[in-house]
């Protein structure tokens, strides 16, 4: 299913048995009983949209299903370690929806994660696949280059909060890693941080990211094709 957190608690309202504790020990139906919606209604009158009432959680198969090719995709592998085959089961889905191709050729579905051994798992089943280290810095890290040289071994790029670009930036590109900061939802911060050389970022604006981007703006599997053919050309050129 498509969900951000390990537990239901935080988005999900309904009963208690179903509706509440970790995603990975509920039936789908349990977790479809749910409604992810109507709250956000009661609780954002501004934003409310009769459409939301009544929402349930999709699985990635309904996604795929409602959006097909026609759209970009960036998936985050989530609490892996706990899953059950999580990686194999979305390649699976992916030549359902014959999406791996794109993937590899044109970025269409970008993977993501903060564990290390899920993408390096993906990239063992098929290391054509673009991935995204997302980033996190604790005491006793490695030194940034270090990290980077092992993630471009297997990554196509690093995801990390919006501080310090100035310095993840260079390093990231020296080794062909895009850097995709997230979530940015401020005009001047988008603005320092295309000034800085970001490659793309997360934001719930994308109006606003548009408008800051001008003419920059391009369409999402224009953007993503490129920054493929980008990739690939730097890597080509590193390697001589």
């Amino acid at each position: 299913v498509c969900m951000h957190d390990e537990t239901l608690d935080r988005t999900a309202r309904g009963p208690a048995e179903n509706c509440t504790g970790p995603v990975n020990t509920k039936t789908l139906a349990q977790v479809k009983s749910c409604d992810v919606g109507s709250w956000f209604n009661d609780a954002n009158p501004s934003l409310a949209r009769p459409d939301y009432v009544g929402l349930q959680i999709p699985t990635l198969e309904e996604v795929f299903q409602r959006y097909g090719k026609r759209v970009n995709y960036y998936i985050e592998t989530k609490s892996p370690d706990s899953a059950d085959h999580m990686e194999e089961r979305l390649l699976a889905m992916m030549d359902k929806y014959k999406l791996r191709k794109p993937s590899a050729r044109s970025w269409q579905v970008l993977i993501q994660s903060f564990s290390t051994a899920s993408l390096q798992k993906v990239h063992g089943l098929d290391p054509t696949l673009p991935l995204i280290q997302l980033l996190s810095f604790f005491p006793g890290s490695p030194p940034l280059a270090d990290q980077l040289d092992t993630m471009a071994t297997y990554a196509v790029g690093v995801g990390a909060l919006p501080i310090n670009m100035a310095t993840i930036v260079p390093l990231a590109h020296e080794r062909c890693l895009d850097v995709h900061p997230w979530t940015v939802d401020a005009p001047a911060t988008m603005t320092t941080l295309i000034s800085q050389g970001v490659d793309g970022m997360f934001t719930n604006v994308a109006d606003k990211l548009d408008a800051v981007l001008g003419k920059r703006a391009g369409r999402g599997r224009q953007v993503a094709r490129r920054a493929a053919s980008l990739h690939r050309a730097c890597v080509k050129a590193k390697n001589g």
